[in-house]
């Protein structure tokens, strides 16, 4: 399975990458959401997506309006990782297409445990 981490941090695009990885998930990067559709629209297809809110250029939530507006990537699994914490944000976010919302700081359990609720790995891998 292939992931897209969009952060505009570097180090968090290293950090949710490396735990992804020994999930199984062929992991690749963007700084914003625009690179992300850029890749996406370069041939880049994915079963995963982790997205920022806050970056420059287009924001998490715009990167998901877009995504759900395509049909072509309507199978794109997409989870909100992010600081944004209000339950506004939340409605929102999920209100346009995201499936999960994790907010950070967060645990390598707790991002297991959403990607298992997604589907996306069995309770095998969580050992």
């Amino acid at each position: 399975m292939k992931a897209l981490v969009i952060d505009d941090s570097r180090t968090m695009r290293r950090i949710v990458g490396a735990l992804l990885e020994p999930l199984g998930f062929e992991v690749h990067q963007a700084g914003d959401g625009q690179e992300a559709l850029d890749l996406l629209d370069d041939g880049l297809e994915v079963d995963l997506a982790c997205i920022d809110w806050n970056m420059p250029v287009m924001d998490g939530l715009e990167f998901v309006t877009r995504v759900r507006s395509n049909p072509d990537r309507r199978q794109i699994t997409l989870m909100m990782v992010t600081t944004e914490s209000e339950t506004g944000q939340i409605v929102r976010a999920l209100a346009a297409g995201a499936h999960e919302y994790l907010i950070k700081p967060f645990t390598p359990d707790s991002i297991r445990d959403k990607l298992e609720l997604l589907g996306l790995v069995g309770s095998e891998e969580l050992v």
